[in-house]
C-alpha cells in the first residue's frame, strides 16, 4: 500500500498534500472539497500521483468525485503529473491558461525544452513520462474565468510575472488565493514566531518584473486573508508579504543590472542573491544556520539567478532598452 504523504487540513474544505518533489515541504498539491465533489490545484510530477491517490482514498474521496484539475501554470513541478492524473481521475477536466493549453494537448515542445536544460536521463528521473491529454478534456481559462465546483465559485485571474501562462485562483468562500508561483516561495522551515519568510521565484524563462508587481497588487485588491502557495502551503500576514515581494523583486532586478557588463554573470548573481536573502533571513530572526538555510534554498537561488540573467539578456536585445 502506498504510504500517505504529509497532509494538512484547513477550514472550508482545503487540504495541503505534499507532492514529494525533491524533499518534503518543497511542493504542495492543494485539494479543495465542496460537498461530494473536489478539485486539485497543481499536480506535482508523475511521481506525486500515487501519494495523492492514497490521500484521496484516506479521505474517502473516490476518483470519480474529482471534477477539476487546476494548473496555475505549466512548469513541470506544477503540471508534470497532469497526464497521469487525467488517466486516474475519469471525470476530471483540466483547467489551464490559454497560453499553456496546447502544450498539455501536445507536450512535445514542453518536454524538449526541459530536456534541453536537464538532459533526457535527468528529465526521466525527475518527471517520468508526460503524455498528451485529450483536448476534449481541457478547459482554457482566460482572465476572469469563473469555474463552479459543486456551486462554489472559483475565479481565475491572469497573473503574469513568473510566467506568461500563469493564473491564480480566488476562492471567495475561504477568502483565499491559490497563487502557484505568483506570490513567491515560502518554506515552513523558515517560519519564525508565526511569521513566514517569502521571496520571489524568477526561474527561467519568462520573468517580467513589471508584470509581477502588477499581479501582486491585483491579488491584494481582493483583500485575501490567506494564500496557498505551491511552494509551500498556507501563509497569512499577506500585506507584510506583498510589501516584501515588491521590495525583493526590485532588489533582484538591481542585482542583475549590476552584472550587465560582466563576462560571467552567474557567480556574481548567485552570491549577491545569497547575501541579500541571508541579510533578510537574519532580520527575520531565522533560527537556521547559514549553511542549513542555503542548503534549503540552493536550488531556488540557482534557478532565480538563471531566470534573472535570461531576463537581462532579453532586455538588452530590445531596441532602445538598457538594463540600468
Amino acid at each position: 500500500m502506498e504510504q500517505l504523504p504529509a497532509i494538512i487540513d484547513y477550514p472550508d474544505g482545503i487540504s495541503v498534500i505534499d507532492a514529494r518533489y525533491h524533499r518534503p515541504g518543497r511542493a504542495a498539491i492543494h485539494l479543495i472539497t465542496e460537498g461530494d465533489k473536489a478539485a486539485l490545484v497543481d499536480t506535482g510530477t508523475r511521481f506525486s500521483v500515487p501519494g495523492v491517490m492514497a490521500a484521496l482514498a484516506h479521505k474517502h474521496i473516490a476518483p470519480e468525485q474529482i471534477d477539476y484539475i487546476f494548473l496555475t501554470h505549466i512548469h513541470l513541478d506544477h503540471a508534470g503529473g497532469a497526464s497521469e492524473f487525467m488517466q486516474q481521475l475519469p471525470n476530471a477536466r483540466l483547467v489551464v491558461h490559454p497560453r499553456g493549453a496546447a502544450h498539455m494537448a501536445n507536450p512535445v515542445k514542453l518536454i524538449a525544452g526541459v530536456m534541453a536544460v536537464y538532459g533526457e536521463s535527468e528529465f526521466r528521473r525527475v518527471y517520468g513520462e508526460i503524455l498528451p491529454i485529450s483536448a476534449k478534456r481541457i478547459i482554457e481559462a482566460p482572465d476572469d474565468t469563473l469555474i463552479e465546483l459543486n456551486g462554489r465559485p472559483l475565479q481565475l485571474l491572469d497573473t503574469p510575472g513568473h510566467a506568461r501562462h500563469h493564473y491564480c485562483i480566488h476562492d471567495s468562500r475561504s477568502a483565499s488565493i491559490f497563487t502557484g508561483d505568483t506570490f513567491g516561495v515560502s518554506y515552513r522551515e523558515l517560519d519564525t514566531n508565526g511569521l513566514e519568510f517569502i521571496f520571489p521565484t524568477t526561474s527561467p524563462v519568462q520573468f517580467d518584473p513589471e508584470a509581477a508587481h502588477t499581479s501582486i497588487d491585483r491579488l491584494m485588491e481582493l483583500q485575501p486573508e490567506q494564500a496557498f502557495l505551491t511552494h509551500y502551503g498556507r501563509i497569512r500576514n499577506l500585506s507584510h508579504h506583498a510589501s516584501q515581494m515588491h521590495a525583493l523583486i526590485d532588489a533582484f532586478v538591481g542585482i542583475v543590472r549590476q552584472a550587465e557588463n560582466m563576462p560571467d554573470r552567474q557567480p556574481f548573481i548567485m552570491k549577491a542573491l545569497q547575501d541579500l536573502l541571508w541579510e533578510r533571513l537574519t532580520a527575520h530572526r531565522c533560527t537556521l544556520t547559514q549553511d542549513d538555510a542555503f542548503s534549503l534554498l540552493q536550488t531556488d537561488i540557482r534557478l532565480n539567478a538563471q531566470g534573472l540573467e535570461i531576463w537581462l539578456e532579453q532586455t538588452l536585445r530590445q531596441p532602445g532598452q538598457a538594463a540600468g
